[in-house]
């Protein structure tokens, strides 16, 4: 159930990622455009940066939390099954920190406003 979990977790990264990014947009103001390409681009690596670290932290969970419920269910001493749940959950909350590591990323460049010469 935990992975599953932590799976739904990396989505949730890229709907606040979108919600901020949405809210940055600007409409065109007086004929001239409010929202440059520099603005655009920054937007669009921000949500590539969540959306493919999202990716390998979703590759990294399923693989490690479809190995470890096999793992875990073939122990049969109650004492060596906490031990080695511990262990799975510690490799998921690492695999969890990749996406987390690309929001962080992907905040920093969706907060970059357009230089004067970049129109």
């Amino acid at each position: 159930v935990l992975p599953v979990i932590m799976a739904g977790v990396l989505g949730i990264y890229g709907l606040i990622v979108g919600a901020i990014i949405n809210g940055r947009i600007l409409p065109p103001s007086g004929g001239q455009p409010a929202y440059s390409l520099f603005e655009g681009y920054a937007h669009l690596a921000s949500g590539l940066a969540c959306g493919l670290s999202a990716l390998a932290a979703g590759l990294a969970i399923g693989i490690a939390g479809d190995a470890g419920v096999r793992a875990v269910g073939q122990i049969r001493d109650e004492t060596n099954r906490r031990q080695m749940s511990t262990g799975v959950i510690l490799v998921l909350v690492f695999g969890e920190a990749l996406s987390l590591y690309g929001l962080i990323v992907s905040l920093v460049l969706s907060q970059k406003s357009a230089p004067d010469a970049c129109v």
